[in-house]
């Protein structure tokens, strides 16, 4: 199982589930991250709270290390 945690600087990935439960799932959904949606990696960081910095629907968005597990994505 691919996560968004996985995902490498560059790629394009496609959401295929959303693990998680209550407020986290919750989060993630508000943020724009839904089953199905085309994300774009745009920066990794190699360390620190924040670990990705995608592009969705159209804008930038950073997500943090706790969050970016909870996404499956092929």
């Amino acid at each position: 199982m691919k996560t968004l945690r996985d995902a490498k600087v560059g790629d394009t990935v496609t959401v295929v589930k959303l693990h998680g439960e209550g407020a986290v799932k919750r989060r993630i959904m508000d943020m724009g991250i839904t089953k199905g949606r085309r994300l774009y990696i745009r920066k990794v960081a190699p360390a620190g709270r924040f670990r990705s910095r995608i592009t969705v629907r159209g804008y930038e968005l950073s997500v943090r290390k706790e969050d970016a597990k909870c996404v499956q994505v092929k």
